[in-house]
This record gives structure tokens, C-alpha cells and sequence, in this order.
């Protein structure tokens, strides 16, 4: 999944702009996102660790390898609460 996104550091996130469409159509991909944030927030808070966030802003398709502190109904929130919404990310790794 890499070869079409580039790489971010987090603190370039607060600086994006973010659609409010969804990147994802089918259900069954949303359904599994949703899923992978929350595996992704239990080893943010129990084992401090990264992960890979593959999303798009209004520009590009963009990963960013980080941690998880918190997800919201709306966000992923990393570090020093910078903000991903959650209907521009397609996967977590």
C-alpha cells in the first residue's frame, strides 16, 4: 500500500486540509478501519506503539507512522492532539 503515498511527519497533520467526504465507499472497508483504529488505540495506550496511518487530504494520499492516543466518532487523535478525521483514513497498519 505505500508505493502511492508519501511519507509525513505528525506535526505536518495540523497544517492539512481535509475534505468531509469518506475515502471509503464499501462498508465491509469501513467496518475494518474502524476495527484497526481501535487495535491501534489499545497498543498506543498499553505498549506506546507505532503504527502506520495511510490517509488523504484535499491534496494527496499521505501514511504517517505514529501513536495512537485517542479516537473519537469523528478523529484519531495523535500526540499534543493533533486531529485525523477518521472518513479520510484508509487503513492502519
Amino acid at each position: 500500500m505505500n508505493s502511492n503515498f508519501e511519507t509525513i511527519e505528525k506535526e505536518v497533520i495540523e497544517k492539512l486540509h481535509f475534505p468531509k467526504t469518506d475515502v471509503l465507499e464499501d462498508s465491509v472497508e469501513i467496518q475494518q478501519r474502524n476495527s484497526e483504529l481501535q487495535r491501534a488505540l489499545a497498543l498506543g495506550n498499553l505498549e506506546h506503539s507505532k503504527i502506520k496511518i495511510f490517509f488523504e487530504d484535499n491534496e494527496s494520499k499521505k501514511v504517517v507512522e505514529t501513536t495512537v492516543w485517542g479516537v473519537t466518532d469523528n478523529s484519531v487523535i495523535l500526540k499534543q492532539g493533533v486531529g485525523i478525521p477518521i472518513n479520510r483514513i484508509y487503513k492502519s497498519l
